[in-house]
């Protein structure tokens, strides 16, 4: 259960101003932090931001123990289906090929732009946020959750272990299955299978993949190199009816947004 006296608060974005307040947030993380760029980074202004936000839903992490115009600790951008359509299509489409996703019928919500401030990282900060997130996604009847996720970096050989250790034990199929669209794909299995050290592997998988892993999440096939961002990206994908009963009673374990 989350603590009940917590100052943590969560709530959807509203007015331009929580949406710039989110977007100062994913600057400090992909930008500075992880030293990712793009077309639609303002640098100026230190937003990261892309033509997907104006049609998205932007859940923001609030410390109401930190000032009003500095309290946005963590984000969360969601899309439906109908919001994708009105996008363009959704975003990780760029990277992965969702045709067999999206062909299913089943009812899709769309999760990326996760990030936690640095100083709230290892606490119970981003466990209030999945409990908002999955309120949302039951109050849509979600059936599929489903996402880019990064690896730090673009360079292989460093993440050798991590992803084959992924696509040995994690891999999506049948109307699940995911595809990285070239040229940017790469396969994920680097290593052969004995030669994985399973514990070095896990150690180097970052803590949102390993959480989303935990819940009973897979993954797409082939890993996509982001050279703009600086990362190596996988997609991963959540059948919540295939969540086991106690990652969702804590999945579940937040009010109503």
């Amino acid at each position: 259960m989350l603590p009940a006296n917590s100052s943590f608060v969560v709530r959807r974005a509203s007015t331009p101003a929580d949406l710039c307040a989110a977007q100062r947030l994913r600057y400090t993380v992909f930008v500075d932090e992880l030293g990712g760029d793009g077309p639609d980074v303002n640098h100026e202004t230190r937003h990261e931001c892309d033509a997907y936000d104006v049609h998205a839903t932007h859940l923001l992490l609030e410390d109401t123990a930190r000032p009003k115009d500095d309290c946005v600790v963590g984000v969360y951008r969601l899309m439906t289906s109908e919001q994708a359509r009105a996008a363009g299509g959704f975003y990780c489409a760029a990277e992965f090929d969702l045709s067999e996703l999206i062909g299913s019928g089943r009812r899709l919500l769309e999760l990326g732009r996760s990030c936690l401030h640095p100083n709230y990282r290892g606490g119970t900060a981003m466990l209030h946020l999945w409990a908002a997130l999955a309120d949302f996604a039951r109050n849509l009847d979600t059936e599929i959750l489903f996402g880019a996720a990064s690896f730090h970096g673009t360079d292989l050989t460093e993440l050798a272990e991590p992803l084959s250790n992924l696509a040995d034990k994690h891999l999506a199929g049948g109307a699940m299955t995911v595809t990285a669209k070239a040229p940017n794909a790469v396969p994920m299995t680097i290593i052969p299978v004995d030669q994985i050290d399973r514990k070095a592997a896990m150690r180097a998988t970052p803590a949102l993949i390993k959480a989303y892993l935990r819940l009973g999440g897979v993954v797409g096939q082939g890993a996509y190199v982001d050279h703009a961002f600086n990362t190596t990206d996988i997609c991963l994908i959540l059948d919540t009816a295939q969540m086991n009963a106690r990652a969702a009673a804590l999945y579940g374990a937040g009010d109503q947004i």
